[in-house]
């Protein structure tokens, strides 16, 4: 059985911005979450383009310094960059491994605020 279309499903059912890159810094996947908060810088067109356009000399070279630390051992494989106060949200590096092998990074935001959703609110 291929499970890559459970994998893809968490992924497009985090409400958190979630961006892929492989080590070109090429962004090869987003969620929706992600092209609505990134809209503005082309959402969903930025598939396919560096991530490093996106964003200025001085996070570049933070990204690029996360990703060699990401090389050099399988238990490098996370890192905060920053808090968003605005938006109440933490956001991370996250190492994509296959097998042990660094392939890729991802960016994912964790927003800090209360849930609004009640309990089990199915109805």
């Amino acid at each position: 059985m291929e499970y890559s279309s459970f994998y893809k499903s968490v992924l497009d059912q985090d409400r958190c911005a979630v961006v892929l890159c492989n080590l070109q810094h090429e962004i090869v996947y987003m969620n929706e979450a992600a092209a609505v908060n990134y809209a503005k810088w082309g959402g969903k067109e930025l598939l396919g383009k560096s991530l490093l356009n996106c964003h200025n000399v001085h996070s570049n070279e933070m990204i690029k310094q996360v990703v060699d630390w990401f090389a050099v051992a399988e238990d490098h494989n996370i890192v905060f960059t920053h808090h968003n106060p605005k938006q109440n949200k933490d956001v991370y590096m996250v190492a994509l491994r296959e097998n042990g092998k660094l392939i890729g990074y991802y960016e994912k935001h964790e927003f800090r605020n209360l849930e609004t959703m009640q309990l089990y609110d199915l109805y």
